[in-house]
């Protein structure tokens, strides 16, 4: 009898591994219509996906302001507390929206608008200042030589120039912003409700997890998921927080030295330095190159040792302060992570690589000691057992 089981324990074994084999073959077989179908499930989604995203940015004032309203004495607000910082949190958001519209938008706006009317004259200028070197300089190598040839040979004007089609191409987008309205306000609803209701979206997904998993599986979901929260939120306000200091100490240095576009410039550099390592890079070269080209070697190298010093700064004192010692990460782990990150996904992805990175490095971190401990108790017994035996 309990050898007939065992045969139909196996047969059914492979029933479902047969199944399983055909259902992926299926699958792949139909792999463009299968992401067709995702594609458009998660673009019906978006606003759903968009508003859980703004209620984690929006999460930790909205905890401060809580924890605030709980501690006032009068019932009729304490009472009323997780609804009274919802409020006020999207209060505050709404005023640093208004402040930046009005008074930073306004001069990265005249930057911007400057900046594409001179370059045409800066493309020459940076053109004649090249032809000018003599051949034996370094910059007259078989490699640039070859670089400015392919940049000489663009039209610049057509990049700039605004055309037929390019309006087109604006109306287009500016009916796609009007159509998008309406996904906007069902994010901010959801956001709206996911904060309001956080608790018991929270406790429901604990549950669930603790029904259909093992004690010592839910226990281990439960550390890391609590461990990536923390490690996002940390390094998300930090990485902004920073960018804002950086950018602003930048901006005073530039105008100080009189270089032209400071405001646009720093705010290039805060926005690049919430990249940890290239993005401080890319920005200051950037930097560099268009100080260079509007106002000479001399200013260009000022700003360059300037803005180096104050990155240094940054790195060594503000950023540690800011960030605290919970991202510990090697930097040559940080620069592959980015690179493989800003590869697949782009700049979310360059952004987002470093905290997904110690997540997995807790949990790889986290095997290794366990398997290592176990092979430890292992050896323990063996030698205790050979003991036993002599």
């Amino acid at each position: 009898m309990e050898e007939i089981k065992q045969g139909w324990k196996k047969r059914l074994s492979w029933l479902l591994v047969a199944i399983t084999v055909v259902v992926i073959y299926k699958m792949l077989d139909n792999f463009s219509s299968l992401q067709q179908w995702f594609a458009t499930f998660f673009a019906i989604l978006k606003p759903f996906f968009i508003g859980l995203l703004i209620s984690y940015i929006l999460f930790i004032p909205c905890r401060k302001f809580e924890r605030f309203f709980r501690k006032v004495k009068f019932k009729i607000i304490s009472k009323r507390a997780r609804g009274l910082a919802v409020i006020s949190t999207y209060l505050t958001f709404i005023l640093i929206i208004i402040v930046v519209i009005n008074c930073i938008f306004p001069v990265l706006k005249d930057s911007i608008v400057e900046l594409f009317t001179n370059i045409p004259g800066y493309y020459d200028t940076l053109v004649h200042k090249y032809n000018e070197l003599s051949e034996e300089s370094v910059l007259k190598s078989d490699i640039i030589k070859d670089k400015m040839l392919e940049l000489t040979n663009i039209d610049i004007k057509q990049f700039i120039s605004i055309n037929n089609e390019k309006i087109f191409e604006y109306a287009k987008s500016i009916i796609d912003i009007f159509t998008g309205i309406f996904d906007v306000f069902v994010s901010i609803v959801v956001s709206v409700y996911i904060l309001l209701q956080r608790g018991l979206i929270v406790t429901f997904w604990r549950r669930f997890a603790r029904a259909i998993f093992k004690k010592e599986t839910y226990e281990a979901l439960d550390k890391y998921f609590t461990k990536a929260n923390e490690v996002f939120f940390t390094f998300i306000s930090s990485q902004l927080l920073d960018a804002v200091i950086v950018g602003i100490l930048t901006t005073i240095a530039m105008m100080i030295l009189g270089v032209k576009y400071a405001p646009l410039l720093g705010f290039i550099i805060g926005l690049f330095n919430m990249i940890p390592y290239i993005g401080a890079i890319v920005a200051v070269a950037i930097a560099i190159v268009v100080t260079l080209i509007t106002g000479g070697f001399g200013k260009a190298l000022a700003m360059a040792i300037v803005v180096i010093v104050l990155q240094q700064i940054d790195a060594n004192i503000i950023n540690p302060k800011i960030l605290g010692s919970s991202l510990e990460i090697s930097p040559l782990l940080v620069i592959f992570v980015i690179t493989v990150g800003g590869a697949y996904f782009g700049i979310l992805g360059m952004f987002l690589a470093v905290p997904i990175a110690v997540v997995i490095k807790t949990v790889l971190c986290d095997f290794i000691d366990n398997k290592n401990r176990f092979k430890d108790e292992e050896e323990l017994g063996r030698e205790k057992e050979k003991e036993g035996r002599c």
